[in-house]
């Protein structure tokens, strides 16, 4: 723990920090997704024990008020009763087939009949995985090799995409982990976000050899990068001019921005849509969609191989089923969104008074706290690493203050239809305070 700021006492974490140890005998690190290990703020990592509404609980009995949400699925809550349900009543049957059930199609349905960019899905087992099959693709129904990606967004941890930009305007991309081949990553091309020139040489530099252009649909994945619908429409416009598909991969704003997430909000129609976990009202699960025209090109229909035991599992569709039912009901999205704005704008508003360099950029029901006095930040340079320092402190204030958000300032946040007026007051509260020791302590 650092020297004290003059903030709360640190709440107590020797249970957690007794299965941390414990757990560092049998994972790498002691975690199973590297964020979780607390690497980039203070203290070890806290073992949750239970999820109820807008709360946790960690080993050591300690309540917070969670925005972390799951990373963004729970957009609910936590064990919310009408998915916990529907889970127990299908499990009743049993957990896995490997085979098809009529879970499928209805969850399917769902989703087609009230999505208009997708005419045909295929579920996989998470979002990583329906990257990587919506990239394969891609390039199965093109012909083409090369994938164009933008810095500061992250598409899962397959091969081809975890790669980052060298120096340049236009470059091949960079292994950015020990264990992916040079030769995959060389397939990649990373450009800067909302830069039209950039994209324009990369086009003519690999002109023909392009069979695909990814964007996170709202990049949230290294800050909240919200881009301008004019750069949006450019994307859309440009790989039609070279007939290249334009993928958005919408594993956090798909169904959370709205139904039909980022997709929507642009009223731009990808070639290809990636959603993850919420889907699955949390449980591991991810779908790939498109026309029926490019989906008939996936085997058993076509040549581009996927599979999966677990995809479609009867336990992740319905939990599908009854969290996408809920979402489905008249005023849900516009209620959630406009508690959010109130969160997100009062936070703003109190930085503002005290001249605080911070900035709340949000969308929808999803909201970032950057310790910055620009207006805009649209790409992964715009962010200052130094900020992060800032964010140390204020998550360190923010759990002593009962609230928890993900372990790095790099990490959105998120509200869910749980969190109710009383306990986004407590959260403002909170934040107010934190941000006062934060500034204090400059």
């Amino acid at each position: 723990m650092p020297v004290n700021t003059g903030g709360k006492p640190d709440i107590s974490r020797e249970k957690s920090a007794e299965l941390y140890e414990k757990a560092k005998n049998y994972f790498p690190g002691g975690v199973n997704s590297p964020v979780r290990a607390f690497k980039s703020v203070y203290g070890t990592p806290l073992f949750i024990q239970k999820g109820d509404g807008c709360y946790v609980w960690d080993a050591d009995g300690n309540q917070f008020i969670d925005f972390c949400a799951s990373w963004g699925p729970l957009i609910l809550g936590h064990n919310n009763a009408k998915v916990r349900e529907k889970v127990t009543e299908v499990m009743q049957n049993g957990m896995s087939f490997g085979a098809p059930t009529a879970l499928e199609n209805e969850l399917a349905e769902l989703i087609i009949k009230n999505n208009k960019f997708v005419e045909k899905i295929r579920f996989t087992s998470s979002g990583t995985e329906a990257v990587m099959s919506a990239i394969r693709l891609a390039r199965g129904y093109t012909g083409r090799d090369k994938i164009i990606k933008f810095e500061g967004c992250y598409h899962g941890h397959s091969d081809s995409l975890l790669v980052k930009a060298g120096s340049g305007l236009v470059t091949f991309g960079e292994t950015s982990s020990a264990g992916v081949p040079k030769s995959f990553a060389q397939e990649t091309i990373v450009i800067p976000l909302n830069d039209t020139e950039a994209l324009t040489k990369a086009f003519e530099q690999f002109k023909d050899e392009v069979a695909a252009v990814i964007i996170e649909g709202i990049p949230a994945n290294n800050g909240l990068l919200m881009q301008d619908p004019e750069y949006i429409q450019f994307l859309q416009n440009i790989c039609k001019e070279h007939k290249a598909l334009l993928i958005f991969d919408e594993v956090i704003t798909g169904f959370r921005l709205g139904f039909e997430g980022a997709a929507g909000h642009y009223g731009v129609k990808p070639d290809i849509v990636t959603y993850g976990k919420i889907i699955g009202g949390g449980l591991p699960v991810g779908m790939y969609g498109a026309s029926a025209e490019i989906m008939s090109h996936i085997s058993p229909d076509g040549g581009v191989y996927q599979a999966g035991t677990l995809s479609g599992n009867p336990v992740a569709m319905a939990a599908g089923i009854a969290q996408l039912t809920e979402l489905l009901r008249s005023g849900f999205y516009k209620d959630l969104n406009n508690k959010a704005s109130e969160f997100a704008e009062s936070i703003q508003r109190f930085a503002t008074a005290r001249n605080y360099k911070l900035k709340v950029f949000y969308v929808g029901s999803i909201f970032w706290l950057a310790f910055t006095d620009k207006g805009k930040i649209q790409t992964a340079e715009d962010i200052d690493p130094a900020s992060m320092e800032k964010f140390k402190i204020m998550h360190r204030e923010l759990l002593n203050r009962g609230i928890y958000l993900g372990p790095s300032g790099y990490e959105v946040g998120f509200i869910s239809a749980a969190h109710t007026k009383i306990e986004l007051e407590k959260a403002k509260r909170a934040i107010f305070d934190s941000l006062d020791v934060v500034f204090r302590n400059k």
